[in-house]
């Protein structure tokens, strides 16, 4: 599992990996009130979660193709990527 906290306009980390066809559970720490800090979507790969100020969000999903996807705020003001190798 691995810890991505949301504040402050960013996601922290913002660069993560994983390997494909290999299970990852990504836990959003959302810290951030603004409206912006809502949602998560991982729009190339068909996931979003709704996430809730200071309740950690737990995201599990095994990406089965290799590339690099981007995830992002709904207004895609926070932007992360996922590298999956």
């Amino acid at each position: 599992m691995l810890d991505i906290v949301v504040d402050s306009g960013v996601y922290e980390p913002a660069v993560i990996h994983a390997k494909a066809g290999e299970k990852i559970t990504l836990r959003f720490i959302r810290k951030d009130s603004s409206p912006c800090a809502e949602k998560v979507l991982f729009n190339d790969l068909d996931i979003s979660a709704d996430l809730s100020v200071d309740e950690p969000y737990d995201l599990t999903f095994t990406p089965e193709k290799k590339g690099e996807f981007e995830f992002t705020c709904q207004m895609a003001m926070y932007r992360g990527k996922l590298i999956v190798e």
